[in-house]
């Protein structure tokens, strides 16, 4: 599995552990309110429950994708850092070198 597919996972369960949470939020809010057969409450909790569960497994199983890309983008990131730190060096010593240079003649 590629890690963009990976990383698409991770956002997939991600979203759907926090879907899973905001359903569970409504309805006990509205069963605070409106009375709802205890046996009704109970199966939806305990399916909504093992739904955001399972989500949260899922998103933990995949979430070491999203830290190995963000360690190869900081990783290049800092190469490319120092190529521009050489290049800029490499620039700054052709120029003293043309000044040196013109000073002699």
């Amino acid at each position: 599995m590629n890690k963009s597919e990976s990383r698409r996972k991770y956002e997939w369960y991600r979203h759907h552990a926090w879907a899973g949470l905001g359903i569970l939020s409504v309805f006990l809010a509205i069963n605070y309110f409106i009375s709802i057969p205890y046996l009704i409450s109970l199966t939806f909790v305990l399916i909504i429950s093992v739904y955001i569960v399972v989500s949260l497994i899922l998103t933990y199983k995949y979430s070491a994708s999203l830290s190995s890309e963000e360690i190869e983008r900081t990783e290049a990131k800092a190469d490319m850092e120092k190529e521009l730190l050489k290049i800029e060096k490499k620039r700054i010593k052709a120029e003293l070198k043309a000044k040196k240079k013109r000073e002699k003649d």
